[in-house]
């Protein structure tokens, strides 16, 4: 059976981490460190996302402000929103919540933050800059599965490591980090098109599979003793359960920790990682660490 990757506990050894740092700040005079959040309408999810963000901002002694905004508003609303953000300096970084209604253009959102004040790594600056290894906020989810593999001290250099996804939040990054100088693991970035996908997730020492599929990484196509990180997440409905639903990942997890030589459980995996990534990035932005004052 493998060895579990623990997110819970690494996370809350980060945010002891963050604690110490902020609580420093603090004694020297300057201000605790200001996330702001954006929410736009009233989807589930990103409430329940946004309030756990929240939460975690005030346990490591941040200031949180969250500007909760009715399904109705429009582009043009939501864009002054940011221009305010942008340009409050009590705020040291803020996250516009995805997704947006329909009505609003994402990607005309996302370009209008200030690259400074973009802890979620999203807008084109920081893509750019993280691609080209240049000082950045690095999304969450990369950023907290890399600290996962560097604190579980997992070998990296000269390894075979698969990444199942394409998005711009997770795959694409953790494909370019990855093959970093440092990590110097060999990358194959597969997706749904990818042809003969089992055949080359079979020959990976890594396995990142992201791919938005509940289930879809069998054991069959791991390689006994690879390690496999599972970023999906799917509510699953489970009458047996007192919730009503269990959370699932996008591996068949009992199958395939069967094979696996460490490989993350959903929940309690990347999830709690992607929060305190969040804190790390609002940190460095209040420190001046990526963008200089």
């Amino acid at each position: 059976m493998s060895k579990i990757i623990d997110g819970k506990a690494i996370s809350e050894q980060i945010k002891r981490e963050i604690a110490a740092e902020v609580a420093n700040m603090i004694d020297h005079g300057q201000n605790a460190p200001h996330l702001a959040a954006v929410i736009v309408g009233d989807d589930g999810a990103s409430k329940t996302y946004v309030a756990s963000k929240e939460k975690a901002c005030h346990s490591v002694g941040m200031t949180s402000s969250v500007y909760r905004l009715p399904e109705s508003t429009t582009e043009a609303e939501l864009l002054q929103t940011v221009e305010f953000l942008n340009n409050d300096p009590e705020i040291d970084g803020y996250i516009i919540q995805l997704p947006l209604p329909k009505h609003i253009n994402e990607e005309k959102v996302i370009a209008a933050i200030k690259p400074e004040k973009d802890v979620d790594g999203f807008t084109s600056v920081n893509a750019g800059r993280m691609q080209l290894g240049l000082p950045c906020y690095i999304p969450a989810t990369p950023n907290g599965i890399m600290e996962l593999i560097k604190r579980s001290e997992i070998e990296t250099s000269g390894k075979n490591v698969v990444v199942i996804g394409r998005s711009n939040i997770v795959g694409t990054p953790m494909a370019i980090l990855m093959s970093r100088k440092g990590i110097d693991s060999t990358v194959t970035l597969c997706h749904s098109r990818t042809k003969n996908l089992p055949e080359i997730v079979r020959h990976a020492d890594i396995v990142v599979v992201a791919i938005g599929k509940q289930g879809f990484l069998t054991a069959d196509m791991v390689k006994p003793g690879a390690v496999v990180i599972d970023v999906g997440i799917h509510r699953i409905e489970d009458p047996t359960s007192p919730k009503g639903y269990k959370i699932m990942g996008d591996a068949d997890y009992d199958e395939v920790a069967k094979v696996a030589s460490m490989i993350t459980p959903v929940p309690g995996g990347v999830g709690p990682m992607t929060i305190v990534s969040l804190l790390q990035n609002t940190l460095k932005a209040a420190k001046g660490e990526v963008y200089p004052k």
